[in-house]
């Protein structure tokens, strides 16, 4: 029986809350550190008559009865990894639940990507996180979790430069996926790691290569999905270890999820390839005017792949395969072109990511002026059926954080651009 370290009971009179940064279906994200600690946290709250426990059916017939929110923090108390949160507090009250996990100052990678020049990373960025969210997604899944949220607005920066995927309460857990000649995260030798420490920690040593050989809108927020007829087109799946939930976010969810034939791991995949798409494009793939037309071009519709032949494309290609089977599998990403070189020991060990957020310390009036706030009123007040006009107000004051947080930050000289020089070593 696996052990969980003690995860400490929070009292509200404890938290000193600097304000919402965020919210999602189900709950409000707050800024928060607790007396007598300096750590930044972020608290998760969501309203106790919101919560409900729903019923969810795998393929070979066994129903599993789930309450997502504590089937987040349950999955938050066994992340050992360090693109992962992890779970630092829990709190409740008669009116909320909620619980802190690590706070990420840099604000997620979606509102990074808008402020780029034309809303689009470099290859070699696009390289970089990309890889990241690879090894995150190779835990995840020999965890036995299937994460079926990947976007650019789950994808948070650290204060340290490196990412943290986040919002785990539309996750699910299958059979884990044993992982092929390669020792888990957990079980890298150490002496392994030692020799490394050689070596310079930046950019270039986690990228030897240099070039791998081949020379706008806004994401929707999450909600409930419904399912669109899948007109002719299906896939032969395995039922064992498949889940038959429909759940994601509308322009990331994979074809296999919409037809409803059950589905497995290979669905975040699916999700990776249309973020590193938005990453290139600085736009989704299958967007279209309504849920129904994009539902309708995800099952129907290839990627429009605009511009020369290059390793990104041809990898975004096979991971935006429509049929599961055929799509691009772990062990074949790692060892793509578009990654050809890169040393995967060595990304989570880099000092210089390519943007680092500012570490300049917020005060208690940094947000508006705001000295205290009443948790329980802005959950109620957002979630209550007359209370559209607070979650416009939320999602503004989010936005405009991020921003400022993102502007604060520093960029590693050359990243800002794609590099021109061939002789230009990124990672």
């Amino acid at each position: 029986m696996k052990e969980h370290s003690i995860v400490q009971k929070l009292e509200l009179n404890q938290l000193k809350v600097f304000g919402p940064v965020g919210r999602g279906a189900k709950g409000v994200v707050f800024h928060v550190k607790i007396d007598d600690f300096s750590e930044d946290l972020a608290l998760k709250v969501v309203l106790k008559s919101t919560i409900k426990t729903k019923s969810e059916k795998l393929s070979n017939g066994v129903v599993e009865v789930q309450n997502r929110v504590f089937f987040e923090q349950q999955v938050l108390r066994e992340f050992n990894h360090p693109l992962l949160p992890k779970l630092k507090g829990v709190l409740e009250t008669e009116n909320i639940f909620g619980y802190a996990i690590d706070y990420c100052s840099g604000g997620s990678l979606n509102s990074l990507r808008k402020l780029q020049v034309e809303k689009m990373f470099s290859d070699d960025i696009i390289r970089f996180y990309g890889a990241e969210i690879v090894l995150a997604l190779e835990y995840l899944h020999e965890k036995g979790i299937v994460y079926r949220d990947l976007k650019p607005e789950n994808v948070l920066i650290q204060e340290n430069g490196h990412l943290m995927l986040v919002d785990f309460d539309l996750s699910t857990k299958l059979a884990p996926k044993s992982p092929k000649n390669r020792p888990s995260f957990e079980s890298v030798k150490t002496a392994e790691l030692e020799k490394k420490k050689t070596q310079l920690p930046r950019l270039s040593s986690f990228y030897k290569c240099g070039k791998s050989g081949f020379s706008l809108e806004d994401s929707v927020n999450s909600e409930k999905l419904q399912p669109v007829a899948p007109n002719k087109l299906s896939f032969e799946s395995d039922s064992v270890g498949k889940s038959n939930s429909f759940v994601g976010t509308e322009e990331y969810v994979a074809p296999e999820i919409i037809l409803g034939n059950g589905h497995d791991y290979a669905v975040d995949w699916w999700s990776f390839g249309v973020v590193l798409y938005e990453m290139l494009y600085g736009t989704t793939p299958f967007r279209g005017v309504n849920r129904k037309e994009t539902f309708h071009r995800i099952i129907s519709k290839s990627p429009d792949l605009v511009g020369e032949t290059t390793a990104l494309r041809d990898l975004i290609r096979k991971l935006l395969e429509k049929d599961p089977k055929v799509r691009i599998s772990l062990e074949e990403i790692k060892g793509h072109d578009f990654f050809k070189g890169v040393d995967w020991d060595m990304i989570l060990r880099l000092i210089r990511p390519p943007y680092i957020p500012d570490q300049e310390e917020m005060g208690e009036e940094s947000i508006d002026g705001i000295k205290a706030i009443d948790v329980e009123s802005i959950v109620y007040g957002i979630f209550k059926k007359e209370g559209n006009k607070n979650c416009e107000e939320n999602n503004d004051l989010k936005n405009k954080i991020n921003e400022e947080n993102i502007k604060r930050g520093v960029w590693v000289e050359g990243l800002e651009q794609p590099s021109m020089s061939s002789n230009f070593l990124v990672f």
